[in-house]
């Protein structure tokens, strides 16, 4: 096992700590246990010499978390086969969660981005890209002035700034700057990685054509997900350029002086964007931020915007009857990533349906408010997902697990085959608990116990205060301190047919 783990640390970075699956437990061993042990407050433990701590696997996200938070990157070693005796378990780098990466809904600000930069220098020119992996976004820009780019940098905040270890002198100071390999930033090979994961023949579809630092910034920055982190960048469709020109630059300074969007003497409460959000989604949230540090200069856009707020003050009624419908759809955009990406679970597909079942009320309160224009533009853009919805709502259970592998995802009468399994494995598990009544009164032993557990299966238990009354047909399964524990023929045989129907089921729904 030591040697599987030792051939999976080589492959990492020394600044990634490794976190070993083995059993219920994440594990971690030599130099990555005493890193983290401090930071998670666990006990440093040695097993011959050798330094391990470890974290529960259904509690791992919390730890997670603080390893971030502490600005480390986690690489998770998870079981990819069945423990069988005698054969060591396969194991695989399923994926490097990094700051910028994070999936994981409840460790992420829900009302604002949380971005992965890159920037890339070239003739007096800075090229800067940026993806929101939770979303899908995925932008670049470029800058002639060092301070525009830096001001850019203040108002995304991204979690993690890459750049080519050869511009280490230009961009290694900056917040959560990371020196990352220099040939991934070379304009033949960045193309290349956009062209390839994009499958186009030219990036000027996208608006890129001429910005090479960008292209660089952003070969780089895809590269760095899909490679090193082993991330999932399926759900990345389009690439988008982007010019500040459109918007109002309002420099660092001015942005803390305006409390924007935090205010040195309230938090976020006191800003601007505290005073105005009365957003009811993560969405909504997200997108209000990004107009107050980005404000446009289109006029035309603007004055659409102003009439649909000019509609929607007038119809106060209307505008409660939205709010209302919007505050039970959940955060779509993170939700459908998360699914695509093929890291979401049950939940979240049940989220997605709570979330689409409320696109008719929303149509239909603005259309009620009439007057054409961006009303009638945001009315046609809410497609049409009845079929979806009612897919979803017919399949999944009305409150399905976390975990994707413990079964009970799908409801009753969606599948013919599930529902037989789970009536063979209720009914096995009513017949053991007919057995234990009747061994009771059949040896008059009110203690006696029929119990189960994943090392030894199904067995009776008996106390050793009553052990002169067990039948001579129970067999010794094991002895414990204050109890012995039995089998019979016929509890093996129940015990096979339940385990066999229980393990079929779960790994059906898996497999649906």
């Amino acid at each position: 096992m030591m040697q599987q783990y030792q051939a999976m640390r080589r492959e990492l970075p020394d600044d990634v700590l490794l976190l070993y699956r083995l059993g219920d437990f994440y594990e971690l061993f030599f130099e990555d246990a005493k890193v983290a042990s401090p930071i998670l407050n666990v006990a440093l433990t040695k097993r011959n010499g050798m330094p391990m701590c470890g974290v529960p696997h259904h509690a791992a996200e919390g730890y997670m978390a603080k390893l971030i938070k502490a600005g480390k990157r986690i690489a998770l070693a998870e079981q990819t086969s069945e423990p069988q005796p005698g054969r060591i378990v396969e194991r695989e780098i399923k994926q490097i969660i990094s700051a910028g990466t994070i999936d994981d809904l409840n460790l992420l600000d829900s009302a604002r981005s949380n971005y992965l930069a890159a920037a890339f220098q070239m003739k007096g020119r800075i090229g800067l890209a940026y993806i929101e992996h939770t979303t899908g976004e995925f932008r670049v820009t470029e800058f002639t002035d060092r301070a525009a780019f830096e001001d850019e940098l203040n108002r995304l905040r991204p979690s993690e700034l890459l750049f080519s270890e050869e511009q280490a002198a230009e961009f290694d100071l900056l917040p959560n700057a990371l020196d990352y390999d220099g040939y991934t930033f070379l304009i033949d090979q960045a193309e290349y990685t956009l062209k390839q994961h994009f499958k186009v023949q030219s990036l000027d579809g996208f608006g890129c054509q001429n910005l090479l630092p960008a292209i660089g910034a952003a070969g780089a920055v895809l590269h760095y997900v899909e490679t090193q982190l082993r991330r999932s960048v399926t759900h990345l469709r389009s690439l988008q350029a982007y010019s500040t020109d459109s918007y109002v630059l309002i420099d660092a300074a001015s942005q803390a002086n305006l409390d924007l969007v935090t205010s040195r003497s309230g938090g976020v409460k006191a800003s601007l964007l505290g005073s105005i959000d009365r957003t009811s989604t993560p969405m909504g949230a997200r997108k209000l931020r990004n107009w107050v540090l980005h404000p446009i200069r289109n006029l035309e856009t603007l004055v659409k915007r102003q009439a649909v707020v000019e509609s929607l003050i007038r119809e106060s009624f209307v505008l409660n009857q939205i709010r209302e419908s919007f505050s039970e759809v959940r955060d779509v955009e993170r939700t459908i990533s998360r699914l695509s990406q093929g890291s979401g679970n049950a939940r979240d597909l049940k989220a997605l349906e709570l979330s689409l079942r409320k696109v008719p009320d929303v149509r239909e309160h603005i259309a009620a408010l009439g007057g054409g224009g961006l009303i009638d533009e945001l009315s046609r853009r809410l497609g049409d997902f009845t079929e979806l919805v009612d897919l979803l709502g017919t399949a999944i259970c009305e409150e399905p697990p976390a975990q994707m592998k413990e079964g009970g995802i799908f409801a009753d009468g969606y599948s013919e085959t599930i529902d037989e399994l789970r009536r063979a494995t209720s009914e096995g598990k009513q017949w053991v608990a007919n057995l234990q009544a009747r061994e009771q009164d059949r040896t008059g032993i009110s203690s006696l116990k029929i119990k189960y557990n994943a090392v030894f299966g199904y067995f009776i238990e008996i106390t050793k205060s009553h052990l002169e009354k067990t039948p001579p047909e129970y067999t010794r399964k094991q002895t414990m301190a204050n109890a012995e524990r039995f089998i019979t023929p016929e509890l093996k045989e129940v015990e096979n047919k339940i385990l066999g129907a229980d393990e079929r089921l779960k790994t059906l729904e898996y497999e649906e």
